[in-house]
Formats: structure tokens, C-alpha cells, sequence
């Protein structure tokens, strides 16, 4: 460790810079040792000091620092000589320091008297110290724990004391040494080899008794020594030598504390607790205990048993402190009121943890009309806070909603609004209204942020995504599962993180299949739309054939009919003029002979009936039947019209015929 080269100056000559390389290793040790003392690293510490102190015997700071690494080893007898050596220096009386680490050590040697002393000379110079004052009443205590308290102890000055005087004039000769003596190297090594387990020759209960739970360790440590001495490694001597010195540190400070608190203190002490509690019992036995006293401890046995879960036995302790509160006046109990409804209260979260609702019910109703009629504002927040939830478990969410309603106004704390508003957003959602469960959960986080609970927020988060996924608003609502899933890994919530996935896989799947059924939709709505087309072109086709095969039905049916009609005003005509001839012949016969008269008009009547025969059997005048009367298409193609297909020499159609014609065309 590099040293801090105080004091050094340049010097040209080499005796200046042989004594710079003195102050510079001295200088480098001590530090060195600080350091050491800082890590708590003692033994090194004492090293560096004692190589320092043989270049600098009469450093101060060195002696007094290496006297407190020898107290937290446990070697007082140690640290008492360098605080000697320390002292002794010149203007070494007013260290303070030193004078601190001789009574420190005069303590843990158990020289209680002589400590507090030296406690009481270092407190007169320098009372702003806080460690002297501290000595001096651990002194004062473990003398009095020794030989008891001053007022029963008297002592005189009669008598031989000579004995005393003598083992001052010792202690002053141990004392006259001056300065600082290493011990050589060998007879360290020595003791070593020759260090045995430490022993003790006090009774081994009286040991534990003093020790207590490190009593443990001695035995351990005891049992450790004996298994290394057949190993003559130096692995195992090296376990061994810590064994003893372990050993060793109990030992002492059993010994410490057998000085500072003896067995026969601490059997006093114990009688005197023993008494102490024996007086308070008295004193709480003949008291009489008061009403307020009964009903709180009562309130406390009943919150314990529902905590257990002993709900039967909360319920029965319920009822016999509403007993026992109804037989005492309102001037023996104050605030009577707000206790009943407290324990109706107690009832009811029985009953609903017992899955009895009416019950429950019942009794948060009673609580509830309690709070309003004395105007227990607490208590009201309570009730209505207990109503809502037997309503949500029994799955009355609307009446749940609405009294949570008139709770939310009573919310003194934000994490009480967070809670309210979330049950509040789930009802909404078990009643499908996911907008208002969504408006709630947004309400119930903001809450939860406000309050820094991280839980709540996770819930609240939760809620949001569900009603947005319900909602339709598939991706905020992976939006907000996402964050919840950041929020559940933050706070190590495996069960949480697990779901949260899980819902997330359902999520972005049900966005896929939406895309996917979209796009089908679109593709059947076009084939749907392509075959109502076609459809709608065959019918209109189907129609124009139908119209088309109307038009040439009713074109035959017109055309047969004035085939029929010219027919039939032939066929008159004909028998018009076969009369008229007929007449003729009469009149010309009686002029002329009746043979040849008669032979002339039958020829002419054979002739007649075989022309109107063959004009019958003509099939261009008579057939209607015929291709090119049935088909209008043909006629059209011809350009013949109706009157163009009349034989030569027809006479116009009768009136009659004519309104049949027209009939036949409206038909």
C-alpha cells in the first residue's frame, strides 16, 4: 500500500534522503494498518503496527490503535500495556485516546472498579465524549450486578488492609515499564507448538448458562480440536490452532461475563421479574374490568377466530358480546352504537364466508342501519362496502353496482377507490355492458397509480383488455394485455404471466381468423353477386323467349282465325249466289222448255259444287296450317302482310267478323 510521504522534504545530501525513506516506510506501515483496522482485518493490523512501532516506538497513534485491534481479538491484558505504553509517552497523559483504551481494557479484564475510574478522568476532560459517560454506566451496572446496590451494601476502613497496600506497590511495578519489547521469534514459536485446548473450572451448566446459544459453538469448536490433534498436517494444524483460538475467545468472555452479571445476580434479577409480574397480576385481579375492556378484547378474540377461519366460534362469540352489550346502559358503554355495528358487521363476513348470503345480508343491512341513525360515517363506508359483495356473490350485479354507487363517494383513500371501481367494472362486465367495464377499469388504474399499488394496477389492466377484447377492439385490447403481461413479470407473478399469454394466443388468433373470414366473405359476396347476374340474365333471356314465343303463339292463333273467317264469308257468298242462279233458272225456266231447262241447270249445279269443292280443297286458301302462316318470323322475313296473303277477288270482311277478330287480339 502506497504510503502518504508526510513530512518529507528535499534534501541534496544522502543523509536527508536515507531519513525520508524511514519516514516514508514508517509512514506507509501505519497507514497500512488503518487500512487494515477499516476491513476489520485485525491480526494484520497488529503486524503493521509492530513493524512500525520498531522504526517509531513512541507513536501514539500507533500503540493506541494497535491496543484496540488486541481488544476486539479478546486480549485485554494486551491492549492494557500499549495503552500503558501510549500513556507514558511524553504529554501522553492527556491522549485521550489512550486513556479511553486503558479503561476499555480494564472493563474486559473485569476490573470493574479501577475502569470506572479511568471512566470518570476521561468524562471530567472531555464530557462532550459520548464513550466515557457509556463506560461509566456499564461500570456502575455490572458492580452493582456484582456485590449488589450501594444502599445494602456498607463498607468500613477498620481492619488490617495491608494486603491491599501490597498489591498496589505490584500493580505500580508491572507498570514502571517503559516503551515497547517484542518478544522473540522463537519462544512465539513455542507457545505455538505447545498450545493445548484451552479448559475451564467452572461447572459446564453454569458454562451454558453464560454462554447460551454460544455454548453451541464451544462444543463444536471442543470437538474440532480433538479430531485435528492426530493430524499432523499443517492443514490440520493450522484448523487446530483456530479451534484454540476460538476456544480461547469463549472462555474469556465467559469468564467477562461471570465478573460483569455472577450466577447469583441473574437468580435475583429473575426473582425480582418473578415479582414484578406476581404484582401486576394482583393488581389486575382486583381491578375490576370495565365494559370498554370486555368488548375490545372480545373484538380481538373474534378478528383471530376469523382469520383461523373458526367462523362458527366468531359467531358464537358475536352473539354473547351483543348479550352481554345490550345489559349495560349507554352511560356504562359509550359509543354502544358503533360497537353493535362492528360485531354485525363481524357476523356478517362470518356468514359470508360460510356461503350463508341471507345471513350475511341481514346482518350488513343492520350494520348499515346503525351507521345511518348515528350518523357513523365509518361505518356506513363498511356496510356498503359488505352489501356490494353479498349482491356480487350472489349474482345481483345491478343492485351490487348501485350500491357501490353510493359507496364511492365515502372513499377516503385511493386504494379504496381502486377496489371499488374494479368490482364495480367487473360487475358491468358479468352484465356484458364491456363499455362501462372498461370506463371503470380505466378509472380503478388511474387509482391504483395514484396509490403505487402494483397489484391493482396488474387487475385493473386486466379488466381494460377483456372488456376491449368483449368490445370488439381487438388490437387495444393486445395493447393493454401486453402491458399487463410487462406489469405481471415486473412484480414475478408466474400464475399471473401464465394467463396473460394465454389470453394474448386467443386474442391474435381470433384477429387472423377475422382476417381470413373477411376476405372470404368478399369472395363469395362477389361469386354470389356473379351468379345473380347470370341468373338475372337467364331469366330476362328465358322471358324474351317466352315474350318472343307469346308473340308468334298469338300471331298464329290471328292469322288462323282470318283464314277461318275468309273461309267462312266464301263459303256464304258462294251459297248467296248459288240461290241468286237458282232463282235465275226459275224465272228463265218458265220462258224456255222444262227438260232442256232442267238438264242445263243441273250441269251448271254439278259444275258449281265441283268448283266449290275444289276452291275447298285448295291449300293455299283454306289450310291455316300451313308453315308460313304459322311462323311470323317467316311472314315478317317475306314482308307480306295480312292483306297481301287475301286471295284475289275476296270481298271485305263482314262487321261480325271483324269483332271477332278484335276479341281474339285482347284475349
Amino acid at each position: 500500500m502506497p504510503g502518504k510521504a508526510r513530512g518529507r522534504k528535499d534534501s541534496d545530501s544522502d543523509d536527508s534522503t536515507d531519513n525520508q525513506e524511514a519516514t516514508g516506510t514508517f509512514e506507509t506501515l501505519r497507514d497500512e494498518g488503518e487500512h487494515f483496522v477499516h476491513v476489520k482485518q485485525y491480526k494484520k493490523a497488529i503486524d503493521s503496527f509492530t513493524k512500525a512501532l520498531e522504526m517509531k516506538a513512541d507513536d501514539s497513534t500507533c500503540l493506541v490503535i494497535r491496543a484496540k485491534c488486541h481488544l476486539m481479538l479478546g486480549n485485554a491484558e494486551t491492549a492494557l500495556a500499549d495503552a500503558n505504553a501510549a500513556l507514558e509517552n511524553e504529554d501522553g497523559s492527556k491522549d485521550i485516546r489512550a486513556l479511553l483504551m486503558k479503561a476499555e481494557s480494564l472493563y474486559q479484564m473485569g476490573d470493574f472498579e479501577t475502569a470506572l475510574v479511568y471512566y470518570h478522568r476521561g468524562n471530567k476532560e472531555r464530557q462532550e465524549l459520548q464513550d466515557f459517560r457509556l463506560g461509566i454506566q456499564k461500570c456502575q451496572e455490572a458492580i452493582n450486578n456484582s456485590i449488589g446496590e450501594p444502599n445494602s451494601v456498607k463498607l468500613e476502613t477498620s481492619g488490617d488492609l495491608s494486603f491491599f497496600h501490597k498489591q498496589e506497590e505490584e500493580k505500580q511495578k508491572q507498570q514502571a515499564k517503559t516503551g515497547y519489547k517484542k518478544p522473540p521469534g522463537n519462544q512465539q514459536k513455542e507457545e505455538k507448538k505447545e498450545r493445548n485446548r484451552p479448559q475451564t473450572a467452572s461447572h459446564p451448566k453454569t458454562t451454558k448458562q453464560l454462554l447460551g446459544q454460544l455454548f453451541q459453538d464451544k462444543t463444536f469448536l471442543e470437538g474440532l480440536f480433538d479430531e485435528m490433534t492426530n493430524n499432523n498436517t499443517e492443514t490440520g494444524e493450522f484448523v487446530k490452532g483456530r479451534a484454540c483460538d476460538g476456544l480461547e475467545y469463549l472462555h474469556a468472555r465467559s469468564d467477562f461475563w461471570r465478573q460483569q452479571k455472577p450466577m447469583y445476580a441473574r437468580k435475583r434479577d429473575k426473582s425480582r421479574q418473578d415479582e414484578q409480574l406476581n404484582r401486576h397480576k394482583q393488581k389486575d385481579t382486583s381491578k375490576p374490568e370495565s365494559p370498554v375492556q370486555y368488548i375490545l378484547k372480545m373484538l380481538e378474540q373474534i378478528d383471530e377466530a376469523i382469520a383461523k377461519e373458526k367462523y362458527e366460534e366468531s359467531l358464537q362469540k358475536c352473539r354473547k358480546t351483543l348479550k352481554k352489550i345490550d345489559s349495560w346502559s349507554d352511560d356504562e358503554v359509550r359509543n354502544k352504537p358503533e360497537y353493535l355495528a362492528n360485531i354485525h358487521s363481524c357476523m356478517g363476513n362470518a356468514h359470508l364466508e360460510m356461503n350463508k348470503l341471507d345471513a350475511a345480508l341481514e346482518n350488513h343491512k343492520t350494520d348499515l342501519e346503525l351507521a345511518n341513525d348515528h350518523d357513523l360515517e365509518d361505518a356506513k363506508s363498511r356496510a356498503l362496502d359488505n352489501i356490494g359483495r353479498v349482491y356480487a356473490r350472489k349474482g345481483d350485479y345491478e343492485k351490487a353496482i348501485e350500491i357501490w354507487e353510493q359507496k364511492i363517494p365515502l372513499s377516503k383513500t385511493a386504494l379504496e377507490s381502486t377496489w371499488v371501481n374494479h368490482e364495480m367494472g367487473r360487475c358491468y362486465f358479468e352484465l356484458k355492458k364491456y363499455e362501462n367495464a372498461c370506463d371503470y377499469g380505466e378509472k380503478s388504474l388511474s387509482a391504483a397509480k395514484e396509490a403505487e399499488d402494483e397489484g391493482w394496477q396488474l387487475h385493473a389492466c386486466v379488466l381494460i383488455a377483456q372488456s376491449q377484447v368483449k368490445c370488439g377492439d381487438l388490437q387495444p385490447g393486445v395493447d393493454s394485455f401486453e402491458r399487463a403481461l410487462d406489469m405481471a413479470k415486473s412484480q414475478k407473478d408466474r400464475s399471473a404471466e401464465k394467463a396473460i399469454k394465454k389470453a394474448l394466443e386467443d386474442v391474435n388468433d381470433q384477429i387472423v381468423k377475422g382476417v381470413e373470414y373477411s376476405g372470404s366473405r368478399r369472395g363469395s359476396r362477389d361469386s354470389r353477386v356473379r351468379d345473380h347476374s347470370r341468373s338475372r340474365d337467364h331469366s330476362r333471356s328465358r322471358d324474351n323467349s317466352r315474350s318472343r314465343d307469346n308473340s308468334r303463339s298469338r300471331d298464329h292463333s290471328r292469322s288462323r282465325d282470318n283464314s277461318r273467317s275468309r273461309d267462312n264469308s266464301r263459303s256464304r257468298d258462294h251459297s248467296r249466289d248459288r240461290n241468286e242462279k237458282k232463282k235465275d233458272r226459275r224465272s228463265s225456266a218458265s220462258s224456255s222448255s222444262s227438260s232442256s231447262s232442267n238438264k242445263h241447270s243441273d250441269k251448271k249445279t254439278k259444275q258449281e259444287v265441283e268448283q266449290t269443292n275444289t276452291e275447298a280443297k285448295s291449300p293455299e286458301k283454306n289450310d291455316p296450317k300451313t308453315p308460313e302462316q304459322n311462323d311470323p318470323i317467316i311472314n315478317n322475313k317475306e314482308g307480306s302482310s295480312e292483306s297481301d296473303r287475301k286471295p284475289a277477288g275476296d270481298e271485305p270482311q263482314s262487321a261480325e267478323t271483324k269483332q271477332e277478330e278484335n276479341r281474339q287480339e285482347d284475349n
